[in-house]
């Protein structure tokens, strides 16, 4: 016989927002119940933002060596034992995971359930043995790679995020089909630990981002030895004596490229199947689930958050997601979720991070506008650091209002936070200029940038005219 639970809140998926709406619920006296049918902690600490990072600062620490020289250091080449890299990803992993872990939440007083969940109508779920009839459900069951329908691609190994990270040998030669933030990140790192690298997109890569700045990005990977085909397709895959080869074409000319190791970095999906929300009433579709601006679903009792409602991809947009409903579900308090200051950042060397509208964006949706430019190279910090490649851009009514902020370079995700406290907060540009910012810090950057604004004042004659009064004036 199924055991029946009926607690206040149901919360289908534990990765980053799923986790975060249980144990705020939990800490609040709410009963929750959590289900969960792979890891906990969901992909962003299996096979996503946590080990991607460490692989990439393992990959900096190895081109540290690399360009030591520039410093007046001389040493001799970086020796990359893959096995200890390997294992030093998964130890950043181990570190997190009992934060996230089942016997943490049991401990807070939520009831994990590690099954498959799926709906029986529009207020029960199926998990296992047990029917969880809830008076709310959320579904953060986030997302998967999307798998191409590539000839031959059915036929060979190959790696997406979720099984890349296992690898304990060197990659002698890694081909990445998909130019997006996943595929760059992943492919800059296995460069910096010694593979050759050969990235192919269809389009272009960073093609979602402000062009201006991913030149900056693709340039430094073309310098570093990365092989970039963009505009170029995969005609077909096979395999060959050492690994796979990949078929191209390109306007009308065909080439073949052999590698090692094949990455399949196209494209994330929500995850849907299996859940049955059809029988709940919930309308979704290849995007994911439909949803209002308060994260509810066409079924009133159900709420999705994170990858699986669509939009943008990012962990902390699943923590803030959690957060409006929290408020939402629990508190009655209405709030709407905006992606309006929600920041975004490509962690590369160098960094790209943005909030708010692009260059081009804010070019479709505004008559008038000023775009302030400040470079790197004109940072000393970044002089004294050899950082110097990138620049900051803010996009900028002729009021002042801040629409949007671009940096590219070092700690770009660092900086950026300045300019998402100033759009939440709704300042102007000229309230950064009054700030005290310590000496030498690339966050002078942001102050220099700001000060930009006032430049065409400066010589404007009415402007003189009352400095020169007030100079002759005493």
């Amino acid at each position: 016989m199924e055991e029946v639970l009926k607690p206040d809140l149901c919360v289908i998926g534990a990765g980053s927002g799923g986790l975060s709406v249980a144990a705020a619920a939990a800490q609040l006296g709410v009963p929750v119940v959590l289900i969960e049918k792979g890891r906990m902690g969901g992909d962003c600490l299996n096979y996503g933002c946590v080990p991607s990072k460490a692989l990439l600062a393992a990959g900096k620490r190895a081109e540290a060596v690399r360009t030591a020289a520039a410093f007046g250091i001389d040493v001799i080449e970086a020796q990359v034992d893959h096995a200890r890299v390997h294992d030093y990803v998964h130890g950043v992993i181990a570190a997190i995971a009992p934060n996230d872990s089942v016997e943490r939440f049991t401990g807070l007083g939520v009831r994990v359930i590690q099954a498959q969940a799926s709906f029986l109508d529009n207020n029960t779920v199926e998990a296992g043995r047990l029917l969880i009839r809830a008076r709310r459900f959320i579904v953060a069951s986030g997302s998967s790679p999307v798998i191409p329908p590539i000839p031959g691609l059915d036929t060979v190994p190959y790696f997406t995020n979720e099984t890349i990270f296992d690898v304990s040998e060197r990659i002698q030669h890694l081909i990445v089909l998909g130019g997006g933030p996943i595929g760059m990140e992943i492919a800059q790192a296995h460069r910096m630990l010694g593979a050759h690298v050969t990235m192919i997109d269809a389009a272009s890569f960073l093609g979602n981002e402000d062009p201006e700045a991913t030149r900056v990005i693709i340039e430094r990977l073309a310098e570093s030895g990365v092989l970039m085909h963009a505009g170029t397709r995969v005609e077909r895959v096979e395999r060959a004596v050492q690994g796979v080869a990949v078929h191209l074409g390109k306007q009308g000319e065909t080439e073949i490229i052999k590698g090692s190791h094949l990455l399949v970095a196209t494209g994330r999906r929500p995850n849907v199947k299996g859940l049955s929300l059809e029988r709940a009433g919930i309308v979704f579709d290849a995007r994911g689930i439909k949803v209002n601006d308060r994260l509810k679903t066409t079924n009133p009792r159900v709420y999705a958050i994170g990858d699986v409602a669509g939009g943008q991809q990012f962990t902390h947009l699943a923590n803030y997601h959690a957060g409006i409903v929290i408020r939402n579900a629990l508190f009655r308090l209405r709030p709407s979720a905006s992606a309006a200051s929600i920041p975004r950042v490509i962690y590369t060397d160098p960094e790209l991070a943005q909030v708010g509208r692009t260059e081009a964006e804010a070019r479709k949706r505004y008559r008038r506008i000023r775009i302030l430019r400040w470079p790197y190279s004109d940072n000393d910090r970044a002089q004294a650091e050899r950082t110097t490649h990138g620049f900051i851009k803010v996009i900028v009514r002729p009021n002042g209002q801040i629409l949007g902020c671009t940096i590219v370079g070092a700690e770009a995700g660092e900086l950026i936070q300045l300019w998402v406290m100033a759009m939440a907060k709704e300042m102007r540009i000229g309230d950064l200029t009054s700030l005290v910012l310590p000496y030498p810090t690339l966050s002078e950057l942001s102050k220099r940038v700001a000060f930009t604004f006032y430049q065409p004042s400066l010589t404007k004659r009415w402007l003189r005219s009352a400095i020169d009064l007030l100079r002759r004036l005493g």
